[in-house]
């Protein structure tokens, strides 16, 4: 896969309860329309029309890192209609929308196999990465022909180009090696309109990633709604596996208490 640019800055959280990168599965743009008995694309449409407010809720809570996943590997097995339909209005959406991304200072990067769009389609991711790629308020990366399980392939067939010893490959060297180098794992990913899966998303690096669910469909998920994933995620507590030591309490028996007390 070719890598997107390096992020320019690491935007820090605005609070240390705050995740630094929030990853979003946006799913339910089909069910949308199909309770409106609309077209699907109309439901991709709405969820388009749903990701400004999220990102700019998100900016306003201090959350400044964001990953959405738009279209993934397994998604050319739609009906080609729906996906011709996708691949324009990822097109437009590039197009109307990079600029003002721009004067706010938000980087865009391109995850997943660009290979397999069209050339104008290529042409404009490359052109908002280019120039975007110094912009440090915010990072916003796109997940475009994206899978989990491919960026790990590609990840080690890469270091095993590079005459890397894989017999002492250690997790660092295939986090490099990854689409994500440079960026923290994401603390949160959040999933609409209810499935409890995470269908081959950031397999790598949401390994110790908080879930949150929600059944609200991504066309209808706004700024409380990521309010509330938001508020959610602050009342955790995040162990990564381990167990914090108890403090050891050393008893006091009642008669020893109350020779002290006479004492003193």
């Amino acid at each position: 896969m070719q890598r997107p640019p390096a992020p320019a800055a690491i935007p820090l959280p605005a609070r240390p309860d705050l995740p630094r990168h929030v990853g979003i599965i946006m799913d339910g743009n089909g069910r949308w329309a199909r309770q409106r008995h609309l077209p699907r694309v109309a439901g991709h449409r709405a969820g388009v029309r749903a990701i400004r407010p999220v990102m700019e809720a998100c900016h306003q809570a201090g959350v400044h890192i964001l990953t959405l996943y738009a279209f993934s590997t397994e998604n050319w097995q739609r009906p080609r209609g729906e996906v011709t339909a996708l691949m324009r209005l990822f097109g437009e959406t590039i197009d109307r929308e990079v600029g003002e991304l721009h004067d706010n200072g938000v980087q865009i990067r391109v995850l997943g196999d660009r290979s397999a769009l069209s050339e104008s389609l290529q042409r404009k991711v490359a052109q908002a990465e280019a120039l975007t790629a110094g912009d440090t308020a915010a990072i916003l990366n796109v997940a475009i022909n994206y899978g989990g399980r491919r960026e790990i392939v590609d990840a080690i067939r890469e270091l095993a180009a590079s005459r890397t010893d894989l017999s002492s490959l250690d997790e660092p060297a295939i986090s490099d090696a990854a689409l994500h180098p440079r960026l923290p794992d994401p603390d949160l990913i959040v999933r609409t309109a209810g499935e409890l899966r995470i269908s081959n998303f950031l397999l790598w690096q949401a390994a110790y990633a908080e879930l949150y669910v929600t059944d609200t469909l991504w066309p209808d998920f706004g700024e409380k709604a990521i309010h509330d994933a938001l508020v959610d995620y602050s009342s955790r507590e995040r162990k990564f596996g381990a167990i914090p030591e108890p403090i050891e309490r050393i008893p006091v028996h009642a008669g020893s208490a109350q020779r002290a007390i006479r004492q003193e």
